[in-house]
């Protein structure tokens, strides 16, 4: 038998041509060479064909167009003729457009092969140990802006017709379902004029009791309708919602209400209005004033044309892209769907999704909801709307500030209640203070008063 070789079975050997019953060889020149350093450190590139994954790109709500095409790096012409292919990607053409919606960054993403991955801004400014609160975005550029319908704020005194003349406006019945009669909280409607003008309607109460309910009306609206009955005159809450619509510098259209009744006096209520500070055009002012009668739908197309051209006047505009900026009107816990407010949008577009802080309170949106309980996908500007999710309610007139994230929306809500409590510390400090002095004060008094008279 060969050396290096042992018996096994019958097979022809391919390496030495023996033909005597097989061998099967030992020699170490047959084993596999062992792999050196240089060879195991050496990495074998998609050896099989393997498909590799593609890369994942970083996107963000409200990246630029640029910032979109650096991050799936192609040049601006490649990303816009992937764009053609996208749906609702037309308005953003120029490099520094903010990209609001979430879903185009997606597709062009998907386009150009790749996967994506939501994250925040790189460029986003850390919030700095000195402040961590949210703030208003600045002034829009003119571009930017469009036309929004105004916000109409009716006010008045109580029982002088506020919420017919709304039922009136937009053919409903709200009057009927309120107790004794009376508006016990800010009512928001959004209403289709005949004359086919959309406007956003905000009925505050009357009532005595309700003054900061009036209060904040007057800081959210464009335009006050101040109704007055023609019958009664100017009253006490009639004085003070004038004096609200002045001190917020708003627009005013009188609506002298009441003159189907018996009693009724126009000429004499004009007088009164005019002794109250409020120049009518009727005496030279810039006023304007429209008699009605609500119960009866009488000269309601005139005030109508009065709202309109009021607001045709100021010229109102808003800026619907963007973070968004909104004003708490009313908030209340609802048995069927949790913890509610009714919020008039400022700026920006507000969807389901968004993250909102409000004082110290904040929300990822559930639902939203228009003042006829239906649910709606979007809220542009002037546009009232019931907002569901809050984990604590806000307190009317909070402004709303939308934030990148549920951690900023922590961080934000987190900062403010320390500075809630810091505040009242040193108040409660100064009110310390200020006893202590009082104490000082009397003991010195009475030290001196001791001295004077020898007692030691």
């Amino acid at each position: 038998m060969p050396r290096g070789v042992s018996q096994g079975s019958v097979v022809p050997c391919q390496l030495c041509g023996y033909t005597q019953p097989s061998f099967l060889h030992v020699a170490s020149v047959l084993y596999k060479k062992r792999k050196g350093k240089d060879e195991k450190k050496a990495v074998m590139v998609n050896p099989k064909g393997i498909k590799e994954k593609s890369h994942v790109v970083n996107i963000w709500k409200n990246m630029t167009v640029q910032e979109l095409a650096d991050a799936i790096k192609r040049d601006l012409d490649t990303l816009f003729e992937i764009f053609i292919y996208v749906e609702d990607s037309e308005e953003y053409d120029r490099p520094d457009a903010a990209i609001d919606n979430l879903k185009v960054i997606q597709n062009a993403v998907k386009r150009a092969g790749l996967r994506f991955r939501l994250a925040s801004p790189p460029d986003k400014i850390e919030m700095t140990k000195e402040s961590k609160d949210a703030f208003r975005r600045p002034p829009p550029d003119e571009s930017e802006l469009v036309r929004r319908p105004p916000v109409v704020t009716i006010m008045g005194h109580v029982d002088h017709g506020k919420t017919t003349l709304l039922d009136a406006l937009r053919h409903s019945a709200i009057v009927d379902t309120e107790f004794g009669g009376i508006t016990q909280h800010i009512g928001a409607f959004s209403v289709r004029l005949d004359s086919g003008e959309k406007v956003t309607f905000l009925d505050t109460p009357g009532h005595a009791a309700f003054r900061e309910m009036r209060a904040r009306g007057a800081t959210v609206t464009d335009i006050v309708v101040l109704v007055v009955a023609a019958d009664d005159g100017v009253m006490e809450q009639t004085k003070e919602s004038i004096h609200h619509a002045l001190e917020a510098n708003v627009s005013i259209v009188v609506a002298i209400n009441k003159i189907d009744k018996p009693g009724a006096n126009v000429a004499q209520t004009r007088d009164m209005l005019l002794q109250h500070g409020l120049q009518l055009e009727d005496h030279g002012g810039d006023i304007q004033a429209v008699p009605i009668s609500a119960l009866k739908g009488q000269n309601l197309n005139l005030l109508v044309e009065a709202i309109v051209t009021q607001a045709e006047l100021l010229n109102l505009c808003a800026d619907p892209r963007g973070l968004v900026e909104a004003v708490v009107v009313e908030s209340r816990l609802d048995l069927g769907r949790g913890k509610v407010a009714t919020c008039i949008i400022q700026r920006g577009t507000l969807s389901k999704g968004a993250v909102l802080v409000a004082g110290t309170a904040w929300c990822k949106v559930r639902n939203l909801f228009d003042d006829a309980g239906q649910p709606v996908k979007a809220a542009p500007p002037a546009t009232p709307v019931q907002v569901i999710g809050w984990k604590e309610l806000p307190a009317a007139g909070d402004l709303v500030l939308e934030v990148e994230s549920e951690r900023c929306a922590s961080e934000v809500v987190e900062w403010r209640r320390k500075e809630e409590t810091k505040e009242k510390q040193e108040q409660q400090q100064e009110a310390i203070q200020e006893k202590l002095n009082e104490h000082l004060a009397v003991y010195k008094a009475q030290l001196e008063e001791k001295r004077r008279l020898g007692i030691r």
